[in-house]
C-alpha cells in the first residue's frame, strides 16, 4: 500500500515537474549509479517539501536497500514505497534553510551516487502571482489582463527574478502553462461541454422553443403575484446557461408584467436573481463545466483526496445559503405580495400610477440582444423544442454516470463515475436533439440552425479564456506551493471554521469590484481548496469527518461569487437583465442592491457561520429560511394590488 508522503510526492512530482541532476557512482555500483533525485523546481524556505528517489529503470525494493538520503549534508529518514508498480524511495516533510539552495544527496556506502538541487524561496513570493491578478482585477475591472499577469508573474518565479528570467517566464507562461492547460484531456473534455451547451442554447433559443414554454406560463399569469410567480417558475426551468435566463426571461415577461403593472425594476431583479442562482445550483448548465473544472484542478494538488471534482460540487450544494436563499426570498416576495425600501416605492408607483418606469429613467432595450435570439418570424413557437432537448441533456449525464461509475450507492456511483465522459455524451446528444427538431419541423433551415448553434457558442468563448487563464494561474501556484505557504500561515492564527465565512467576504468582495462571478472563481478556487486543506491538515483535522468544512470553503467561492455579483453595478449579468427587462439599469441596481445585501448577511451569519462549526447544513438552511420569511413578513410593506387582468 503506498503511503501517504509518496502518494504526496508522486503527485508532486506529475504536477510541477522536477529538477534533477546526477553523479556518477563507482563503478561496482552499478544499481546506485542508476538512481535520480527527483524534486519540485522550486522550494519554499521553512515549509514542508518531498524529495524522491527512483531508478531509471524500475527497481525492486530491495535494491533501495542500504540508500540514504541527505538534505544539506544531514541524513533525513526515508521511506520505501511503490509509485506505478517501481520501487521508491521518499524523505517527507523536508525544510529548505535561508539564503541556500536545497541540496539533496543519496548515498550508498557512503559514496554520493546522485545529486539534485532547488531553488529555495521566501514563501511570500509564492503568494504573488494570484496576490497581483486580485489586485489588478480590483483595480482596472479587468480579469484577463489579472490573470495572465498572474501566470507570468509566477512563471518569473519559477525562472528567477532576473531579467533573463522574466524573459523565460513571459515565453513559459503562454507557451508552457496556457498551452498545458489546453492539452489537457480533462481541460478539453470541459471546454468542448460548454462550448456544445451554448451551441444547444442559441439552436433552443432561435428556434423558438424557450418563447413556447414562456407562452405556456403567461395563460395562467393575470394577476400580478400570478406575473411574478410565473417569471420565477420560468426562471427555474431556464435552468442551464445565465445568459440565456436573463435574455429570455426579460424580453419574454416583460409586455406581460406590463400589462399586469408589475415595475421593471422588479422584472429586472427577478430574472437577475434567477439568472446566476439558478445556473449556479444546476446539476446540468454552462457553469457546470466552468465549476467541476476549476475544483477538479485544485483538488489534484491534494492526492490524499480521492473525490472527483463533480462529488465535491454536489456535496456543496447544501452549503450555498445566498443562491438558495435568493430563490426563497424572490418566490415569498412575489406570494406575500410584500416588499421594501426603494423597491416598494417602485412598486406602489407601478401599481397606483401604471407608471412600469420611474419619469428619470433611462432605458436601452435594443442592446439587450434581444433581437438575436429572436425566433424567425412566422415559425411555430413550441414548447417541446426546448423541453425535449433539455431533458435529453439531464438524461445523459445521469445515464452517463451510471454507465461509467461504480459502487453499490448513489453516493459511490457518482463519486467514482467520469463525469467528463458523461457532459460530453449528454451535450452532443442536446446538441443533436435541438438541431433535429429545429430542421425537422421546418422552423430553421441548415444553416440557420449551424448559424445559431455558432452564435451560442461564440457567448461562452469569453468565460472559456477565463477558465484557461484560471488552470495556468493554478498550475503556477501549485508549483510554488502558493497554498502551502498560506496553509502554513494561517495555521493558528484562523479558526478552522471561520474559513468559510472568510472565503464568502473575499469572493463577494472581488465579484463586487470585478462584475464577474467566473473570474472570481477563476482567481479564488485555486487557492481556496490547498490552503483550506493545510489548515484542516496542521490543525490535524484533515479527516472525513472534517470535510464539511472543505465543501464550505468551496461552496462560499461560488456563493460570495454570486452575491459579489448580484450587487455590481458592472456585473454582466446585471447588464443583461436591466436591458432585457427595460428597466433603468442604476434603478436596477439600487432597488436590488438592499434584497442582495440582506439575503446575504442572513446566509452569511445563520448559514455559513454555524456549519463551519459543525452545525448540519440542513439545520442552518431552515433556520436561515425561517430569517428569511420573517425579514418579507416584519420588515416587508403590502404592495396595493392591481385588478386581474383577462
Amino acid at each position: 500500500m503506498l503511503s501517504l508522503p509518496v502518494r504526496r510526492a508522486a503527485a508532486l512530482l506529475v504536477l510541477a515537474g522536477a529538477a534533477s541532476a546526477q553523479t556518477p557512482a563507482p563503478a561496482d555500483s552499478a544499481t546506485a549509479a542508476a538512481l535520480a533525485v527527483e524534486l519540485p523546481r522550486v522550494v519554499l524556505r521553512g515549509i514542508p517539501f518531498d524529495v524522491i528517489v527512483r531508478g531509471e529503470t524500475p527497481l525492486r525494493p530491495a535494491e533501495l536497500a542500504g540508500v540514504e538520503i541527505f538534505v544539506g549534508g544531514r541524513r533525513v529518514p526515508a521511506e520505501i514505497g511503490e509509485v506505478e508498480g517501481a520501487a521508491v524511495l521518499t524523505a517527507a516533510d523536508l525544510r529548505a534553510g535561508a539564503g541556500r539552495p536545497a541540496v539533496v544527496e543519496v548515498r550508498r556506502a557512503g559514496a554520493v551516487v546522485a545529486r539534485a538541487a532547488s531553488r529555495a524561496i521566501p514563501g511570500w513570493v509564492s503568494v504573488l502571482p494570484p496576490l497581483l491578478a486580485i489586485i489588478v482585477a480590483l483595480a482596472f475591472r479587468q480579469v484577463v489582463p489579472a490573470l495572465f499577469l498572474g501566470v507570468v508573474v509566477g512563471a518569473w518565479s519559477l525562472n528567477g527574478f532576473t531579467a533573463t528570467g522574466l524573459w523565460s517566464g513571459l515565453l513559459e507562461a503562454f507557451q508552457g502553462f496556457v498551452l498545458q492547460s489546453l492539452m489537457d484531456e480533462g481541460h478539453a473534455a470541459i471546454i468542448l461541454f460548454t462550448f456544445m451547451i451554448g451551441g444547444m442554447v442559441g439552436i433552443v433559443s432561435k428556434s423558438g422553443g424557450m418563447h413556447g414554454v414562456v407562452n405556456l406560463i403567461v395563460r395562467w399569469a393575470n394577476t400580478p403575484a400570478r406575473g411574478q410567480i410565473a417569471t420565477w417558475l420560468l426562471g427555474l426551468v431556464i435552468f442551464f446557461d445565465d445568459y440565456a435566463n436573463s435574455l429570455i426571461l426579460g424580453n419574454s415577461m416583460r409586455p406581460v408584467t406590463d400589462r399586469l403593472r408589475v415595475s421593471r425594476e422588479k422584472l429586472s431583479f427577478i430574472v437577475d436573481a434567477t439568472s446566476a442562482p439558478v445556473a449556479s445550483l444546476a446539476l446540468v448548465t454552462t457553469w457546470i463545466g466552468f465549476e467541476v473544472g476549476l475544483i477538479n484542478e485544485a483538488l489534484q494538488g491534494i492526492p490524499a483526496l480521492s473525490m472527483s471534482g463533480y462529488s465535491v460540487f454536489l456535496e456543496t450544494i447544501p452549503y450555498r445559503f445566498y443562491p438558495i436563499l435568493m430563490l426563497f426570498f424572490v418566490a415569498l416576495v412575489a406570494i406575500r405580495g410584500r416588499d421594501f425600501g426603494p423597491m416598494w416605492a417602485a412598486e406602489n408607483r407601478a401599481r397606483t400610477t401604471g407608471k412600469v418606469l420611474g419619469d428619470d429613467a433611462k432605458v436601452d432595450v435594443a442592446a439587450s440582444g434581444g433581437a438575436e435570439i429572436a425566433p424567425p418570424t412566422g415559425k411555430p413557437q413550441r414548447a417541446i423544442n426546448a423541453i425535449l432537448p433539455v431533458l435529453v441533456l439531464v438524461g445523459g449525464v445521469i445515464g452517463g454516470l451510471f454507465a461509467t461509475g461504480e459502487g453499490n450507492t448513489l453516493r459511490e456511483i457518482i463519486g467514482s463515475a467520469d463525469s467528463y465522459k458523461a457532459l460530453m455524451w449528454a451535450s452532443l446528444l442536446a446538441v443533436l436533439t435541438a438541431a433535429a427538431l429545429a430542421v425537422g419541423q421546418r422552423i430553421l433551415t441548415l444553416e440557420q440552425t449551424a448559424d445559431a448553434w455558432y452564435a451560442g457558442l461564440r457567448a461562452m468563448l469569453f468565460a472559456m479564456i477565463i477558465l484557461v487563464l484560471a488552470w495556468a494561474l493554478a498550475a503556477t501556484t501549485e508549483q510554488l506551493h502558493t497554498g502551502d505557504f498560506l496553509g502554513s500561515a494561517l495555521a493558528g492564527a484562523l479558526a478552522p471554521g471561520l474559513m468559510p465565512v472568510v472565503v464568502f467576504v473575499i469572493a463577494a468582495i472581488l465579484s463586487f469590484a470585478t462584475g464577474t462571478s467566473w473570474g472570481t472563481m477563476g482567481i479564488l478556487m485555486p487557492l481556496v481548496v490547498p490552503v483550506t486543506w493545510s489548515v484542516l491538515g496542521a490543525e490535524g483535522i484533515a479527516d472525513a469527518d472534517h470535510y464539511f468544512l472543505l465543501y464550505g470553503a468551496v461552496s462560499c467561492v461560488l456563493a460570495g461569487a454570486v452575491l459579489g455579483d448580484h450587487c455590481s453595478p458592472i456585473s454582466d449579468t446585471t447588464v443583461l437583465s436591466s436591458m432585457a427587462s427595460g428597466s433603468d439599469h442604476i434603478a436596477h441596481v439600487r432597488t436590488q442592491l438592499p434584497y442582495a445585501l440582506a439575503v446575504g448577511a442572513i446566509g452569511l451569519l445563520l448559514g455559513t457561520l454555524p456549519t463551519g462549526f459543525g452545525v448540519p447544513a440542513w439545520v442552518a438552511l431552515l433556520v436561515s429560511g425561517v430569517a428569511v420569511w420573517a425579514l418579507v413578513h416584519f420588515v416587508g410593506r403590502p404592495v396595493p394590488d392591481a385588478p386581474a387582468a383577462g
